[in-house]
């Protein structure tokens, strides 16, 4: 080595230096959010036609004899019952008594009434940790 007395040379020292890292980590508050539901009311009216069917019964009297008992029949709207009964004469005959007609019509009537409808909004609300500001976020209309 240049310069360097040779009788000194195997008493030199080079420092070393070495770097180190230390790698941590530590919580960090970042933004803040809320969510909360409002309930809404609303009353709307309902229109609906109800259907039903009105029931007159007539009763309406026949008085003949007749061979065999008659099936239930149907006249149009009316359904045709017939009563019979057994009379004793000097031979057994069968006498239609009376028919029972059952008359039906058809009726339609409006419905109207006032019902409550409920619904929810959610309000988002965020805090911003950096700036310490609030920011509500609702949904849009439609």
């Amino acid at each position: 080595m240049a310069g360097i007395p040779e009788d000194q040379i195997e008493n030199i020292s080079v420092p070393v230096i070495e770097e180190e890292i230390e790698v941590g980590k530590r919580r960090v508050e970042g933004d803040r959010v809320s969510v909360r539901t409002i309930a809404r009311e609303r009353t709307e009216l309902i229109e609906q036609p109800l259907e039903s069917i009105e029931v007159e019964v007539e009763r309406i009297a026949v008085g003949k004899a007749i061979d065999t008992a008659p099936d239930v029949r149907n006249d149009g709207d009316t359904m045709i019952i017939p009563v019979v009964e057994e009379r004793l004469v000097v031979e057994k005959r069968l006498f239609l008594v009376e028919e029972i007609h059952v008359h039906r019509r058809r009726v339609v009537t409006q419905f109207r009434q006032n019902v409550t409808l409920r619904s929810q909004e959610v309000v988002v609300e965020r805090r911003d940790a950096a700036s310490d500001l609030d920011r509500t976020e609702t949904p849009q209309e439609g």
